[in-house]
Parts: C-alpha cells; structure tokens; sequence
C-alpha cells in the first residue's frame, strides 16, 4: 500500500507539464509551475505557465485553488471541487452537464500524476499533469 499523502507534503515549488488531447486529436500542452503555499484555511494552490494549442499563439495561463487538511479541493470562490485520495486513487466532480473524472497516481512519490477525463455534450478530453520537486 503506498504511503497517504498530507498536506504539508505537496508545500512548496513544483514544476508542471501538462498534455490535454480532445477526443477529436487535437492536442495542446502546458508548461510551468504550481505552488502550494500556506493560507489560512490550509494552502493556496496556484499555478502559471504557458498553454500551447495547436494553430494559436503560445498564451500564459493561471489557476488557483484552495486545498484543506482532509486533501478537499475548492474553487477559488470557495465552492467544492473534489476530494484528493490520499493514497491516490479515483475521485470526481459533476458540474452540469459534464462529468470530470480524476485519478492521482502519487507511485513515484516526489513525482505525481493527476489524469482528468472529462466528458460533456461539447466536452470531451484526456488531460495528463505531472508534477515534480
């Protein structure tokens, strides 16, 4: 069984590549980095990049949540997003009409692996991030 995660274990800088592929074949690629940091109620996730889509130009990109102790993630709005399992594993989130599934491998511990596949009326994606020190 591999070790549980807790939160003070992903504090910090990390690099990010993500690799997003549309049921169609389209492909774009992000490239940058996430950092957890402390915050009142747990810690700030934040990161920043550049998103690569095929026949545009490179453009920076930036997401925030907030994570608890319990590995629950929010919304920057404070809306509840998913629960991360802390020996990895599956979790999920419905936000009408799509349905976003998530897997976080954390095997190769410091290196982890979040894969979302998401599917919708006018969504339909794999989208792979990996993380590492």
């Amino acid at each position: 069984m591999p070790a549980e995660r807790v939160l003070s274990d992903f504090e910090g800088g990390w690099t990010v590549s993500r690799r997003i592929v549309e049921a169609s074949g389209a492909e774009a690629t992000f490239e940058g980095a996430a950092v957890w940091t402390p915050a009142e109620a747990g810690m700030l996730y934040e990161e920043r990049g550049v998103l690569n889509v095929a026949g545009q130009a490179p453009m920076q990109a930036e997401r925030k949540y907030l994570w608890d102790a319990a590995l629950n993630v929010y919304f920057e709005d404070g809306r509840f997003f998913h629960a991360v399992p802390p020996a990895g594993g599956d979790a999920a989130h419905w936000c009408d009409p799509d349905q976003y599934d998530v897997h976080y491998n954390f095997a190769a511990w410091p290196r982890f692996e979040v894969r979302w596949h998401v599917q919708g009326p006018r969504k339909a994606y794999e989208m792979t991030s990996t993380y590492c020190r």
